[in-house]
């Protein structure tokens, strides 16, 4: 508790002085803003390429812990303009989802020299009532997570982002309506990027003990801020959107061992399951095409290192401009083997705006 305490007040202090730089930098002109600087630099370059680090689902182990501290070496070697984790900080069952736990990520998150966003996971809360994670109120972890990881409208990392947040009170927390401050936008020269709190096991629907309530809340508003979204990527005249979520909502019927089975026309669930997501996927959709220029959907959840295509429209036509992208992720049989992050090269000048490589950590 100690030491996330001290995370938390140097977090503090950082962004309080960062503030009062800013501020200052309005009236004495040869002070610089750190994070301005990064905004000015993307509104002088607009065009200019740059690269930013995509990870998730992980340390499920203690072997994946010291995997963890390769992977962010293997980032900081790197000239990354920020990086992303798509949530789940933990393995889903037999881990506790205890202070300690947020803690130690946030110090993975500090550790990175580029600005790093996050995105919860639903190991992270909605799957903490589960008696072996500690028999947890899900709310509460969620609420916790909040404070821990939002409490800004600054990024976490060394080096810091100012981010638009999602703080109308349409989420819930334990004491009933909060703002969902972990949805978060930003946009790096012609790009809008945006996170959304998009769960596994069912958007909370199902497992231990669903809350459709909470669900319900969650999903309009996350439904609500991509919209916003995509508005802003229009008035920005943004050449891409990249989405991040932690949720594989399953977009086909293709792969029934790692995502829900729908109908890729119609977007109904067909697996029998509680479906979290399909009222999303159809708005989704909707604003694909409207946009009509690339959309990257990142997400983690069913570990499974994947770039494709795999969305559809109302008569079976492939959307050409979404590219779904799932992060490396926990195997835990192969100890650190899955260990390994994913660098995105985004160039507003390129038909085609992001191309993906993914990077081997080596020792891992």
């Amino acid at each position: 508790m100690k030491k996330l305490r001290y995370l938390m007040f140097r977090r503090f202090l950082s962004v309080h002085l960062l503030r009062k730089i800013c501020l200052l930098s309005v009236t004495l002109p040869f002070l610089v803003c750190t994070t301005s600087l990064v905004v000015a630099k993307d509104k002088e370059n607009a065009n200019a390429p740059y690269e930013i680090g995509l990870w998730g689902d992980l340390p499920y182990s203690e072997a994946q812990e010291v995997g963890v501290k390769r992977l962010i070496e293997d980032m900081n070697s790197q000239k990354l303009s920020f990086t992303v984790h798509d949530g789940d900080l933990k393995a889903g069952s037999n881990s506790l989802c205890n202070n300690e736990l947020y803690a130690k990520a946030l110090g993975y998150f500090n550790a990175l020299e580029a600005p790093a966003a996050f995105t919860p996971g639903d190991n992270d809360w909605t799957d903490c009532d589960r008696p072996s994670n500690g028999g947890f109120n899900s709310l509460e972890r969620l609420d916790y997570e909040r404070q821990v990881f939002f409490s800004t409208n600054f990024s976490l990392g060394r080096r810091q982002l100012a981010q638009e947040v999602q703080t109308e009170p349409l989420c819930l927390g334990v004491n009933g309506a909060v703002p969902c401050v972990e949805n978060r936008r930003w946009t790096v020269g012609r790009v809008t990027y945006v996170t959304l709190n998009i769960q596994g096991s069912c958007n909370n629907l199902c497992d231990t003990a669903p809350d459709p309530k909470e669900y319900a809340a969650r999903n309009a508003a996350n439904i609500a801020w991509m919209k916003e979204t995509f508005r802003v990527a229009k008035e920005r005249k943004s050449v891409a959107v990249m989405l991040i979520s932690q949720a594989d909502p399953g977009w086909d019927q293709s792969d029934s061992t790692r995502a829900p089975l729908r109908d890729p026309k119609t977007l109904v669930q067909t697996d029998e399951q509680p479906d979290g997501f399909k009222d999303f996927l159809l708005e989704l959709r909707d604003q694909v095409i409207a946009f009509g220029k690339p959309v990257a959907y990142v997400h983690g959840d069913s570990h499974y290192f994947r770039i494709d295509k795999p969305f559809l429209d109302a008569q079976g036509k492939r959307l050409e401009n979404l590219t779904r992208v799932e992060t490396f992720g926990d195997n835990q049989g192969n100890g650190t083997n899955d260990v390994q992050w994913i660098k995105v090269s985004v160039d507003p000048r390129s038909r085609e705006v992001f191309s993906y490589q993914p990077q081997i950590v080596p020792g891992n």
